[in-house]
């Protein structure tokens, strides 16, 4: 079995080319002083696969300082934070997801984790009823 996945250089050439000049989170443009990074949407610990549908470019600040947020906590933090993140770039980009797992199978463990971002995202709510308290 042989997987010719493009590299990590190669994806986030063709993330840049796919988002734009700027970071999904801040907005800020990529220059010399804000480099490019590809941040996983659905993270490796929750089974998100190293391919072009789970990353967006993103500066190396808001990449580190996401940490292990979901995607729709981060982008609630950056919209207090005074920012204007790309809502619909990252709507589509989970979307992609989903469409690329159904199609080459597997990622049973980012399932569950990409469907409660989608269903956040779409939910005037934000899907919290549906979340567990933290009373316990």
């Amino acid at each position: 079995m042989s997987d010719t996945a493009p590299d990590r250089a190669t994806r986030l050439a063709e993330a840049v080319l796919r988002d734009g000049d700027d970071c999904t989170w801040c907005r800020r443009r990529f220059a010399r002083h804000v480099t490019p990074t590809t941040d996983h949407l659905v993270p490796k610990v929750k089974g998100g696969p190293s391919w072009l549908e789970n990353e967006v470019a993103a500066c190396r600040r808001c990449n580190r300082e996401r940490g292990h947020s979901s995607p729709v906590d981060w982008l609630a933090e950056c919209e207090r934070r005074g920012w204007h993140p790309d809502r619909a770039r990252v709507t589509r980009a989970l979307e992609s997801l989903s469409r690329a797992i159904g199609a080459r199978g597997g990622r049973r463990r980012a399932r569950p984790y990409l469907a409660a971002q989608l269903r956040r995202l779409t939910d005037p709510a934000g899907g919290r009823d549906s979340e567990p308290s933290e009373s316990g």
